[in-house]
């Protein structure tokens, strides 16, 4: 009987070793406009969605450490993130900011919402073309500069197709939006071949969640054509920080 037990000791030590040891610690760059930015919300640095996505993932037991940067600014589409700009330096620095240099480093994309405009952000309307064509000269650069480090897509989220404000949106841009998730996950599958398990598809939900659920989670604004829909309130925001780290917690259990 002693024997037994002394082997149960040593059987659970290692399993608690191996637990352990399997434990994954990330650091994570979110790139986005004012939704990631977390623009209304009364306190963006605990309630924004990045904020709420890693409150998300440091409840999971298979990760240990995660770090962030919200790198959200309002306004901005892909163009202001392209290479060679001061905002996609400030993305290159968050991501050599982090103390911890062994820890998984993600970049966590969701653009869309501001290139899918009629007028008014930078370079809109994009076209679905040139969208993916700018992410993709975006993620090279990333994977260039930070080659073990992975990208994820978050799919864009809707807004009601009356939304008018400083920039004219309305069912044309909600459409062309649409017009873009293809292009993403189109994008994803052609780094499968050339970078295996370093771009990935990340939340796919929120969208119809939003749609759904827009009088309580988004935050009534009055535009130019009635009361619209586009930024999530306190509620929405943990929502759509949650859709968030369920798809990021979900690619790193089964690729990392």
């Amino acid at each position: 009987m002693k024997k037994q037990f002394i082997l149960i000791v040593i059987l659970f030590s290692i399993n608690q070793a191996f637990a352990q040891h399997k434990k994954t610690n990330l650091n994570i760059v979110f790139i986005g406009n004012s939704i990631t930015q977390g623009v209304q919300l009364t306190d963006a640095a605990t309630e924004a969605p990045p904020a709420t996505a890693v409150a998300y993932l440091q409840k999971q037991k298979n990760l240990d450490t995660v770090s962030f940067s919200n790198q959200g600014h309002s306004g901005y589409t892909t163009l202001d993130f392209l290479p060679g700009t001061g905002t996609f330096a400030k993305v290159e620095e968050a991501a050599n900011a982090f103390t911890n240099k062994d820890a998984l480093l993600i970049f966590s994309i969701k653009l869309g919402t501001n290139d899918s405009a009629i007028q008014g952000p930078h370079g809109a309307p994009v076209s679905p073309e040139d969208y993916q064509k700018n992410l993709k000269t975006i993620i090279d650069k990333l994977l260039a500069d930070f080659p073990k480090a992975i990208v994820i897509f978050q799919h864009p989220l809707w807004y009601s197709p009356n939304t008018y404000n400083g920039a004219k949106y309305l069912q044309e841009g909600l459409s062309r939006l649409q017009s873009y998730v293809p292009m993403i996950d189109e994008l994803v599958k052609t780094y499968a071949a050339t970078n295996p398990k370093q771009v990935f598809v990340g939340d796919t939900k929120a969208f119809a969640y939003f749609e759904k659920n827009h009088l309580t989670d988004l935050i009534p604004e009055n535009g130019r054509e009635g009361t619209f829909y586009l930024h999530p309130n306190k509620k929405g925001a943990e929502a759509l920080g949650r859709f968030w780290g369920m798809a990021i917690n979900k690619i790193i259990k089964h690729n990392f």
